[in-house]
């Protein structure tokens, strides 16, 4: 099944124009950028506000959140003020619950957004109700009967509509016949989208957002094969929803919207963070750039990829060599120079604690560090030593006891050769470095049969490396991989940018590590490389935070609760803690979590086990401590270990 124009090169897949306002969404038009404002909507100075702010920062389409009737009239002063200050940005209307909220606010704004999961339907249940055809079609019926309305205002209008699915709050109708899946989630959006066709309306987009990267791509992925299939090219909105804060929350809007981006799918993103709506914008800016620079890359030459199948994504089958410092859910590899071999210093860049002048592994300690020089100081190379006893390993192309061997693919096999002529064999601790062979030179690792490859691919670095994975599967060769991606780039862009390439493989089980590199800090390039692998769902090493970018529906400070919440529980490896603003962002959205924080009226809390509320109206003063306690009971709390 196909879902993107071409997997061997970056090219974009046409779809048609829709109007927004003065901005046109899909067609020829260039990314747009989005953004939403977290002030109260009934608020219109201070809604016209932000949104002045975020289109002096780039932003070119600004939405608002539309709870009901007085949101909905206060959306025509916001329009006419800034009409009048000079501003001609279209303006965007949410709609969760509340069908009239949209009939009326359509009037006054150039789009309107609605949750296919919740335009009709109550909040879901998580039930099993049983739907025969005949209760199904009827409910269809009743959405031709209740969305039509909307529909047929837009077309007159000629304003723009998205539907926009989320993966928590489908439907109990869409959850008892799909699952709560990204099939599912497609469905959702096609049910209305059927609606809009039947009544010849075409002036709408679709979205498909989740808080897990992975569903995320996948649901966008099925949506475009299922239009592909269907005929029709109808744009698309990107976005990774409750991604969180600072790098974590780059790093999965990166890997989620990047991937698909690179795949040339995508017409318009949002990066939603839980900062100020301004601060969205330049992570916009930086994919789009990033986005651009691939569709200029020539890619490579076609190729056959019988095991990547994307509806099905499987992680290769690996055999790990016992005698190498890899981790099975992904390990992490630092490059280490002469100048940064310091005893406490490089213990605590490559992860480790320290104990009276000794280091001790943490769940986020490098896996291995890769000599680029010698190192030829004997203090540096006992401070090296101690930390191969602790486990930490040693890749080397010089001489070092108890390294591992890089090599690159012509070295290793000449030495190869040498070594079946010779009397006395040499252990085959080696990992070997792809770079831009030709492919025919592919064909010595089965000769070499290394311990570890390092693939390493200096252009088009997502299709090379796509490429070489499909080659080393069809010779059945499970070799484990590190991806060894560098870069020149600033900071902020390195996370854009690694978070896109390696997490959009890593996301399609393809690579068993990373081994960042580039003029940044050793510890930088360690935490990065732990979290694209955490956002990748494959090693844990800090707690998982999903917070909602806050809006006009949030029922308190998101920014300092999630930062509170956070300076006391960042230490869970393997916990998912759910931040949510207000009930609309509640048990669906953060269905992915295992506990969850949830405004539920001015100054309450609600507590969540899952989908499952299991303390309610919790004075807001005493939340935190109610929500550690919480966490106790359930076995998954531990004391943070002393830095």
């Amino acid at each position: 099944m196909k879902y993107c124009e071409s997997t061997a090169k970056t090219l974009r897949w046409k779809t048609r124009q829709v109007m927004v306002g003065n901005i046109g969404v899909g067609g020829n038009n260039p990314i747009r950028i989005q953004s939403m404002t977290t002030s109260n909507t009934r608020d219109a100075n201070a809604t016209i506000d932000q949104i002045i702010r975020l289109a002096d920062a780039g932003c070119e389409i600004a939405r608002v959140t539309v709870q009901g009737m007085k949101e909905a009239d206060s959306c025509e002063q916001i329009k006419n003020g800034l009409i009048q200050k000079g501003y001609t940005i279209p303006i965007v209307a949410d709609i969760h619950f509340f069908p009239p909220a949209a009939l009326r606010v359509v009037e006054f704004v150039d789009k309107v957004r609605i949750n296919p999961g919740n335009y009709l339907d109550k909040r879901a249940s998580f039930k099993v109700i049983e739907y025969d055809d005949a209760s199904y079609a009827e409910e269809i019926r009743r959405i031709e009967e209740k969305f039509s309305p909307l529909v047929e205002k837009c077309k007159k209008l000629k304003r723009a509509m998205r539907i926009g699915t989320n993966h928590g709050s489908l439907s109990d109708r869409i959850m008892n016949r799909y699952g709560d899946t990204p099939a599912g989630m497609v469905e959702s959006a096609l049910e209305f989208a059927r609606v809009c066709r039947q009544l010849d309306y075409h002036d709408f987009m679709f979205s498909m957002k989740s808080s897990n990267p992975a569903v995320m791509i996948l649901a966008y992925r099925l949506l475009v094969a299922e239009m592909m299939r269907l005929g029709w090219d109808y744009p698309l909105h990107l976005g990774v929803t409750e991604a969180g804060e600072g790098e974590d929350g780059r790093v999965k809007s990166a890997m989620g919207i990047g991937s698909l981006l690179l795949d040339g799918i995508g017409d318009t993103i949002r990066v939603s963070l839980t900062e100020d709506p301004w601060y969205e914008i330049d992570p916009c800016k930086r994919l789009v750039q990033f986005a651009e620079q691939y569709q200029h890359k020539k890619g490579v030459a076609q190729f056959h990829e019988p095991h990547r199948d994307f509806i099905d994504i499987k992680r290769r089958s690996v055999v790990f060599p016992k005698d190498i410092s890899l981790h099975r859910d992904g390990s992490v590899f630092v490059t280490v120079r002469p100048g940064e071999i310091n005893k406490s210093g490089l213990y605590k860049a490559v992860g480790c604690d320290s104990q009276l002048g000794q280091p001790k592994l943490k769940v986020s300690s490098a896996d291995s560090i890769v000599l680029r020089e010698p190192i030829l100081d004997q203090a540096h190379q006992q401070v090296l030593k101690t930390l191969q006893d602790i486990g930490v390993g040693v890749v080397s192309p010089f001489p070092f006891d108890g390294a591992v061997t890089l090599s690159s693919l012509s070295q290793a096999a000449t030495n190869s050769l040498a070594n079946k002529f010779s009397l006395s064999k040499q252990p085959r601790r080696i990992a070997v470095v792809i770079k831009d062979e030709p492919t025919k030179d592919w064909e010595l690792i089965q000769e070499i049969q290394p311990a570890l490859i390092v693939l390493s691919p200096t252009d088009n670095r997502l299709q090379a490396s796509r490429h070489f994975f499909a080659w080393l599967q069809s010779k059945q060769l499970s070799i484990p991989v590190i991806l060894n991606f560098s870069y020149s780039c600033s900071q902020e862009d390195m996370v854009i940018q690694s978070a896109a390439e390696a997490g959009a493989l890593l996301a399609d089980g393809l690579g068993d590590g990373l081994w960042l590199e580039g003029p940044y800090e050793i510890d930088f390039l360690r935490n990065l490389s732990f979290g694209i692998l955490q956002a990748a769902r494959m090693r844990t090493s800090k707690t998982d935070f999903i917070s909602c970018p806050s809006c006009g529906r949030t029922l308190f400070d998101l920014q300092d609760v999630t930062k509170r919440i956070r300076s006391r529980t960042a230490h869970l490896p393997g916990v998912k803690i759910a931040i949510m603003g207000c009930i609309v962002n509640g048990p669906g959205e953060m269905a992915d979590a295992d506990f969850g924080y949830v405004g539920s009226k001015p100054g309450k809390i609600d507590l969540y086990v899952g989908k499952q509320c299991v303390e309610k109206d919790i004075d807001f003063a005493n939340a935190d401590d109610r929500l550690v306690s919480l966490i106790k009971q359930h076995g998954r709390w531990q004391e943070a270990s002393d830095e």
